[in-house]
This record gives structure tokens, C-alpha cells and sequence, in this order.
């Protein structure tokens, strides 16, 4: 069971331009993460919201909340949902929440934005954002710029893996960005800092309607944690909303701040929740050859794994195959529901090609290097 706490006892802001947006932070033992860049966000939010979605964390995340940051809004679980299920279930409770402020008394939120514990925010990263969807009807969510978060300011340069200059698809589901082909990152020279339409905004920093949030029932809750930004996106442009990418905002992310990347647990994650990611979403014409496509690739990049030593998680690859085959009657019933029907070619920010080959085989290593006629 959840509560939101009282808003009686949080201060009035002054009038703000950002007072119909809610920034929910999802924390799991992050109270270091908090206690470093949660001042930032309440000071450069143009007024908006801050919600804390605490998912039952053993640390004194809580504590630290109730005792220094009286004025963020805080949502406790009691047990550990998930980032999935953690952000729909807060978002079900701030779907009729209307806080009463001075800015805006009696007046519901229109806006979500998730953003990870460990993102420094800079000033007015907030309003580019929220602009662009005030502007652009069509856009149902949008990311910033993602920097690398270091204390090092030639590292700070360089764009982060996790959303880097916008999220991109390859013809078989592998996931890149403009500024982050696999692990290489590019230094951020300006080169990606055009608005535009992308395959996917990464969940480290998420603005989203709540509208269309709610019209597609949030994340998809059997996924846990890892591809779920995506899973949503594409399921955004199979109803024919957009997507985009917002340079003007800019912030920085530490990454990895739950589980580290070579974790087999986040291996599995992501190649379980990447073929059904794939089954839910490609079209019907398209499906069983990248089906079958990824499946080849999963099992040379298990093996590569295997030859370097890497036993979990090759290991762990083989286990994502077997649980996504046992649970495809679940599978069936979520294609059936969203009925995808766009063609890889019709889907804006999609390589019409394999990213494992033009990486691994050709050496490709910037995403300027790629065949910019195979990208739509």
C-alpha cells in the first residue's frame, strides 16, 4: 500500500511557469543520489511539482526526505515494485492528485517528467521540454541532451550512455543514440543538438503527457526494469503520437547507479525484455524474420560473451530466451491489444540495418559513421 503525504504543511511557491509539471523521482536507496542532486531539481524546476516515489527503501531515504526536503511530495511503497511498476503505481496516484498552491490552486497536473536520482539538472532544463509540447500538440513526450555526469569537465563533454542525443532502433530492436553506438561515446561538439522526431527518450529523463501516459496504462509492468522507455515510445508511434528529442535542455547522468551494466541481472533484463519489446511492437509483415534475425544475433552475442569469459552472462542471455518463450501467451495478448502496425520504414529514428554488424564488423563507431540514407 502507497500514501502521499500532506500537502498541508509544504509552503506556497511563488508563481511558476512549470506549475502544471510533475518531476517524480523513483528512489531506491538512493539517499546519497538525493542528498547530492535533489537541490538542484527543486532549485531549477520553474515551480514545478517534485513527487518522491519511495520504493521501500531499507536506507534513510525517508527520513532524509521528512527531515531536510519538507517541501518535495512524497509517495511511500510498501515493498519494492520496480522501476515499471514503481512509476505506474505513483502515477495512478497523482492522476487525480491537484495540488493546491499559490501558482496554481486546485489545479491537476498535465505533465509528468521521470527523471533517475542520480541526473544533475542545470538551470531551465525544465522549460525547453514542456515548450515543445505546449507547441507541438502531436508530441507526446520528449528527452534533453544527456551528459556524462563527472567532476572531471572533459568527461562532461561527453554525451551519456543511457539517452545520449536521442534514442534510435536498428532493424532488429538494438537500441543507440546520436552521440553512443554501443559503449562508445562521442564528445558532445554540438553536432546532434537539432530537435527531431526519435525512436525512443530514455527513461533517466522523461517528459511525458499524462494524458497519453494514461492512455497507454504506463510502463509494461512484467518488464521490471530496462527497454521499458522503449517498449512505451514505440507503442506511442503505433497510435500515431511522436516522440522527440530537445537539445536546448541539458543534463547530466551518472548511469548505473542500481545495477552496473556488466550485471548479469541487467543482461537478462535487457535481452528478455528485448524480444518482447520486439514481438509486442514490429509489424505483422516484419516479425518473423527480425524474430528470428535477433535471436541468431543473442545467441553470437552469448557466445562472444562465453569466449571472454563472461559465463553469467551468457548465461543469463540463454535464461531470457527460455522465460520470454514460457511466458509468449502473455506476449500474444499484449500484440493483440496494441495492435502494432508500422513498418520499420515507416518509424522515424530506425537504421534499416544491422547496428551489430555496422559496429562489430565494419568498425563503425560515431553515428555520423552510419549510412545516414539507411536512417529514416
Amino acid at each position: 500500500m502507497a500514501t502521499l503525504a500532506s500537502d498541508s504543511a509544504v509552503p506556497l511557491p511563488a508563481p511558476a511557469l512549470c506549475a502544471d509539471v510533475a518531476v517524480v523521482i523513483l528512489n531506491w536507496n538512493g539517499a546519497a543520489w538525493l542528498r547530492r542532486f535533489l537541490p538542484l531539481v527543486l532549485a531549477n524546476s520553474d515551480g514545478a511539482h517534485i513527487v518522491v516515489a519511495d520504493n521501500a527503501s531499507t536506507d534513510d531515504s525517508v527520513a532524509l526526505l521528512q527531515q531536510e526536503f519538507p517541501q518535495v511530495h512524497l509517495i511511500e511503497f510498501t515493498a519494492n515494485l520496480g522501476f515499471c511498476q514503481g512509476y505506474n503505481a505513483a502515477f495512478e496516484q497523482l492522476r487525480t492528485w491537484q495540488p493546491s498552491t499559490a501558482a496554481t490552486p486546485k489545479a491537476g497536473v498535465s505533465y509528468y517528467v521521470l527523471l533517475n536520482s542520480d541526473v544533475e539538472v542545470t538551470p531551465g532544463w525544465l522549460r525547453p521540454q514542456r515548450d515543445l509540447l505546449e507547441q507541438r500538440p502531436t508530441i507526446a513526450a520528449c528527452q534533453p541532451k544527456i551528459r556524462q555526469y563527472s567532476t572531471d569537465p572533459a568527461q562532461r563533454q561527453l554525451f551519456e550512455y543511457a539517452g545520449a542525443g536521442g534514442g534510435y532502433l536498428d532493424r532488429f530492436g538494438y537500441p543507440f543514440c546520436r552521440g553512443r553506438l554501443f559503449d562508445t561515446l562521442e564528445t558532445d561538439a554540438g553536432q546532434y543538438d537539432d530537435p527531431r522526431p526519435v525512436a525512443w527518450a530514455t527513461g533517466a529523463c522523461l517528459m511525458i503527457r499524462a494524458a497519453d501516459w494514461h492512455a497507454l496504462g504506463g510502463f509494461e509492468p512484467t518488464f521490471f526494469a530496462h527497454m521499458e522507455e522503449i517498449d512505451l515510445c514505440w507503442r506511442l508511434w503505433n497510435t500515431g503520437r511522436e516522440v522527440w528529442y530537445h537539445a536546448d535542455s541539458v543534463v547530466y547522468h551518472v548511469g548505473g547507479g542500481t545495477l552496473h551494466k556488466s550485471n548479469p541481472r541487467k543482461t537478462y533484463l535487457n535481452f528478455r525484455n528485448g524480444l518482447a519489446l520486439l514481438y509486442k511492437n514490429t509489424a505483422a509483415s516484419e516479425l518473423t524474420g527480425v524474430l528470428v534475425a535477433r535471436l541468431v544475433l543473442d545467441w553470437v552475442a552469448a557466445l562472444r560473451l562465453l569466449l571472454q569469459g563472461a559465463t553469467p552472462d551468457a548465461r543469463a542471455i540463454l535464461r531470457a530466451h527460455r522465460d520470454f518463450y514460457r511466458n509468449r501467451v502473455y506476449w500474444q495478448e499484449q500484440r493483440r491489444a496494441f495492435s502494432p502496425h508500422l513498418l520499420a520504414s515507416q518509424r522515424p529514428a530506425v537504421y534499416q540495418g544491422s547496428l551489430v554488424w555496422a559496429y562489430f564488423a565494419q568498425g563503425k563507431r560515431r553515428f555520423s559513421e552510419l549510412d545516414a540514407a539507411r536512417i529514416k
